[in-house]
């Protein structure tokens, strides 16, 4: 359903991605987890067709980014890290307007209106206009501009930016109950949140990715080194910055003896 083949973002010099390769099957949770500047969000905007890739290529079920994008647009929702609105629309006018632009209407647009609303909670603030919102509320907005289509796939950047501890224990339960026939990437920089939701995790540092494994195999290896998930995770990030620093360097030049 997410197909990404040697994927590679450049600016300059400077890789964001650097020749990345996985697959979201549906019925899956993948975690997608990175210190901030991993390129995680890089990434993401690529498989939404916001940036075109430098090189490989990646599809949203079976529609290529580059080649079809409105296709691969029409089968994927996305919810942004930093969350854009239209702050002077009232609530339900604002997802009623983002059904209509993903081609809702009539008895379908009512239906999958009335299915977002209640999924995300939003009863109380459908006749708010959206700056009048708290930054939870815009979030759950946001989730549900991202469903209301009702994408076989979900990219979705720290979804729970701005939600109290009660209400990401309900987004983990909401996400779980989204999940069979479809295919969802989850981004976060935090693994206990990831680990929670997932049970795969893909690993990014510096544009590259460093794992695709499931949390079981990820944890037995670090049962095996005597650690726990975090410090396992902490030491292949660990270990791929020392060998960035240590190319960046370049060799050690010996004198005569």
């Amino acid at each position: 359903m997410i197909l990404v083949e040697q994927i590679s973002k450049r600016y300059g010099d400077f890789r964001a991605v650097d020749d990345v390769s996985f697959q979201v099957a549906p019925g899956e949770i993948v975690g997608f987890l990175g210190p901030n500047g991993a390129g995680k969000s890089t990434l993401l905007k690529m498989l939404c067709t916001w940036l075109q890739p430098s090189s490989g290529r990646a599809e949203i079920a079976g529609h290529d980014v580059v080649r079809d994008a409105l296709g691969a647009r029409c089968n994927l929702g996305y919810l942004t890290e930093h969350n854009a609105l239209y702050d002077g629309m009232f609530v339900q006018a604002f997802l009623r307007f983002a059904g209509k632009l993903r081609g809702l209407s009539g008895k379908l647009l009512t239906e999958r209106l009335d299915w977002v609303v209640q999924a995300c909670t939003l009863g109380d603030v459908l006749d708010r206009r959206v700056a009048q919102c708290s930054k939870g509320y815009r979030q759950r907005i946001g989730l549900a501009a991202a469903l209301i289509h009702d994408p076989p796939v979900i990219l979705l950047d720290e979804p729970t930016h701005g939600l109290d501890p009660l209400q990401v224990v309900a987004f983990r339960e909401f996400l779980r109950s989204l999940s069979e026939g479809r295919a969802i990437l989850f981004s976060s920089h935090n693994l206990a949140e990831v680990a929670s939701i997932t049970d795969r995790l893909l690993v990014l540092h510096r544009g590259r990715l460093l794992a695709d494994a499931p949390l079981d195999q990820l944890q037995a290896d670090a049962d095996a080194a005597d650690t726990n998930l975090e410090g396992h995770v902490l030491g292949l990030v660990r270990a791929a910055g020392e060998a960035h620093r240590g190319a960046a360097r370049g060799p050690v030049q010996g004198g005569a003896s």
